[in-house]
């Protein structure tokens, strides 16, 4: 028998949590483990229980449903409830699960909790092209992160993965390919300068010619340099002038 789901949910109103509960009765996947009615006590909860799951309310006094996300080293997936819609081109840029209107449809829980199962992205309606001064919340090394955009120094391709570095020094492996990244980044501040890499231009410290087609690009908060091939090359330039 599949081990059930362990959640957690996090809502300020009493009686939301408790028609939540109620439906998720009906789900034979998923059992609810706790409730948390601020962030303060979700940070808590999530460190006695340990959840795989957790139904976020994202508009909480005090605190919103993302300080909580920014709060906590989360290998939970996330599923965001609301009952406002603003915030769900916002949900659309993290790795979460989806998003649920309140009041929360057992159909709609049903197909959020299908995609659990399916590990698909939620349906995002379009996967708009991101600014620089985007924040994305991302799965990083399997702990939800916020990353800022600005923040990414290079992305480089790990098999099924890629690899993102950023200005602090940090590093980690991200579930998406080279190309929804090369798709999605501005490409006024981001370019690819190899088949593998794509840097952020803002970063780029110098180029220097290495030996035979190759460049080295050096970038600040970056060790070591980065290779860039001779086809790449002349659109760097372009880009740099």
């Amino acid at each position: 028998m599949k081990k059930k789901l362990r959640a957690l949910i996090v809502d300020d109103e009493r009686l939301a949590r408790k028609d939540l509960r109620t439906l998720l009765m009906d789900v034979p996947t998923v059992e609810v483990a706790g409730e948390a009615d601020s962030v303060s006590s979700a940070v808590a909860m999530i460190a006695e229980i340990d959840p795989d799951l957790i139904f976020l309310d994202i508009q909480m006094p005090g605190e919103s449903g993302f300080d909580l996300l920014e709060r906590t080293d989360l290998r939970a997936r996330v599923i965001f409830v609301t009952a406002f819609d603003e915030y769900a081109i916002r949900a659309f840029e993290v790795d979460a699960v989806d998003y649920l209107l309140k009041p929360v449809s057992p159909q709609r829980l049903a197909a959020a909790i299908e995609r659990l199962d399916r590990k698909t992205a939620p349906p995002n309606g379009s996967r708009r092209t991101l600014s620089f001064e985007d924040t994305l919340f991302l799965s990083i090394n399997n702990h939800l992160k916020f990353v800022k955009v600005s923040t990414i120094q290079c992305i480089q391709a790990a098999a099924d993965y890629s690899e993102i570095m950023l200005s602090d020094g940090k590093r980690g492996l991200v579930q998406k390919s080279m190309a929804e990244w090369e798709q999605r980044l501005p490409a006024a501040q981001f370019c690819r300068i190899h088949r593998s890499t794509i840097i952020n231009l803002q970063a780029v410290g110098r180029v220097e010619e290495w030996f035979g087609d190759s460049y080295h690009v050096y970038l600040a908060g970056v060790e070591s340099p980065l290779v860039m091939s001779r086809r790449y090359a002349v659109r760097l330039k372009e880009r740099l002038s």
